[in-house]
């Protein structure tokens, strides 16, 4: 039987970790955030053992590894990236380790998806309610806000639409993101990044995503919707049709549940999540339920016009100009 962990640095750490999630960014951090704590010591280089479980394993190696005192310090790092999809034979032995720790090692299981049924997931939960570390990414619509909150951390200010824009640009990977964002700190000597700051020095690397034109759609902005249209893969008018319809659709639904007093009942009634139609009823209330009735009528002529015309863009381009402006 091994000794309880008492006094000293590693006191306030529990004996392993899952760091869970494809948010390159959060897990990043909370890799460093323990490296660090080792970092300061002078004695990093003796005292951490970083392994890719994705390759050959040689799983009696790590267990040594795990079992190993520290050398100048109070607690030892082994950290294990790709746990996602481990063989029997590497992941039963690691069961049972975390079944009886040992007291002067953290271990850092790293993984994009772990099942929670699995016997490793549940291994490491047995081990503290603190024990699993989410690093889910943030929703698409969530992600403006917090690339906002990064550029405070290199001392610039970054309006929402800015942040919104870098997104779309940039694309979801938050650690492609906080790039960008270092760079723009660097070139930007303003104290605040505005849009036009983020088109004028970051390329557009990210596939433009149609959500963007039904929100500019629903929200009667003619010129971001025909610029987002133009941003769409060529070839795509049919599937960008379905989807605005879909949209006008979703309106009509909340401008009538909206009128009887129900809007709240809008996600239920749709059987989607609350964020997906968090703005309809606001948008639903910028056109009277005849403007979009006569969006699906004139919708009926444009699908008729993008299976039988040359020119699609230009067909979808003048249904969604006669939407907005009604």
């Amino acid at each position: 039987m091994r000794p309880e962990r008492t006094g000293g640095a590693v006191e306030d750490l529990l004996p392993a970790y899952l760091i869970v999630g494809t948010d390159e960014l959060k897990r990043s951090v909370a890799v460093k955030r323990m490296r660090d704590r080792l970092e300061g010591t002078g004695m990093a280089e003796f005292n951490i053992d970083e392994r890719d479980m994705t390759r050959d394993v040689a799983i009696d190696d790590i267990i040594a590894s795990l079992n190993t005192l520290p050398m100048g310090t109070d607690f030892r790092l082994v950290i294990l990236f790709g746990c996602d999809r481990l063989a029997k034979a590497v992941s039963e032995p690691l069961v049972e380790y975390l079944a009886n720790p040992s007291p002067t090692t953290v271990c850092l299981l790293v993984a994009d998806k772990l099942a929670k049924n699995t016997r490793l997931y549940k291994a490491v939960t047995k081990i503290g309610a603190k024990a699993v570390v989410n690093c889910a990414p943030k929703k698409s619509w969530e992600l403006p806000a917090q690339v906002a909150a990064m550029a405070r951390s290199f001392g610039k200010t970054m309006p929402l639409p800015a942040a919104e824009e870098l997104v779309e640009r940039a694309g979801e990977n938050t650690r492609l993101l906080e790039n960008e964002l270092r760079r723009l700190a660097q070139q930007v000597p303003a104290p605040v990044i505005e849009v036009a700051d983020v088109k004028r020095l970051v390329v557009r690397t990210a596939e433009a995503k149609p959500w963007g034109l039904l929100d500019a759609l629903a929200a009667r902005d003619l010129p971001r919707a025909l610029e987002l249209l133009e941003l769409q893969p060529k070839g795509t008018e049919i599937r960008l049709y379905m989807l605005l319809v879909g949209r006008i659709r979703e309106l009509i639904v909340a401008k009538a549940l909206d009128a009887r007093g129900a809007g709240r009942e809008l996600a239920s009634y749709l059987k989607v999540q609350g964020w997906q139609v968090k703005n309809h009823l606001i948008w639903s209330r910028r056109f009277s339920m005849a403007e979009l009735t006569d969006a699906l009528d004139a919708a009926c002529d444009l699908e008729l016009a993008l299976k039988g015309s040359r020119d699609s863009n230009l067909a979808l381009r003048l249904w969604i100009t006669r939407v907005i402006t009604g």
